[in-house]
């Protein structure tokens, strides 16, 4: 059994999920949520998403960690804000000798709602669908859920990468083995 936290991280609200994935490939949800944080200075803020991510590495040990990359937004000193979310949360999974898998919110979507472009209300209704959820998740957990599905999709049976983040751009199609995996980290 391998369990994978995904983040969806923001400046105000990071959302979490965590899904357990079996040698079959069967996917059972175990937790999802949302880091609120106070309305405070950045570093406050940071120092709180550093703090809860922890607590859940802490609290449901994971095997493996994913994140959303960081898009190209219109206001440059709120993409700044997400690139330090982003460092908060990753800095955490180093900390706990886990490899990170970024993945592009396009590729996302792509993965868990067949569109790249979907919007944020399809991706709640996919991950309850997919995840046979009673209810929908709020649209930040969803997110992060659906970050992990799209790992979740992505791996292999020997828990092999089919390149995620900067190198499948450069090297699409090839796919990685664990002395890849080795060499990164």
């Amino acid at each position: 059994m391998t369990r994978i936290l995904a983040i969806d991280p923001g400046s105000r609200i990071t959302g979490f999920g965590i899904i357990d994935v079996d040698v079959r490939g069967k996917i059972k949800y175990v937790n999802s949520g949302c880091i609120r944080l106070p309305d405070e200075a950045l570093s406050i803020r940071l120092k709180n998403i550093y703090l809860n991510v922890q607590t859940l590495f802490s609290d449901y040990h994971p095997d493996e960690f994913a994140i959303e990359e960081v898009f190209l937004a219109k206001n440059a000193n709120s993409a700044l804000k997400l690139g330090q979310a982003r460092g908060a949360a990753i800095v955490v999974a180093a900390l706990n000798d886990l490899f990170i898998h970024e993945y592009s919110a396009k590729r996302v979507k792509q993965s868990v709602v067949g569109n790249g472009g979907a919007d944020k209300l399809q991706v709640q209704q996919m991950v309850q669908l997919l995840l046979s959820l009673d209810k929908s998740p709020q649209a930040d957990a969803a997110d992060a859920l659906a970050i992990a599905l799209c790992h979740a999709h992505t791996r292999t049976a020997a828990g092999l990468e089919y390149g995620t983040g900067k190198r499948a751009l450069r090297n699409s199609g090839k796919r990685w083995t664990e002395l890849d995996v080795r060499k990164i980290k």
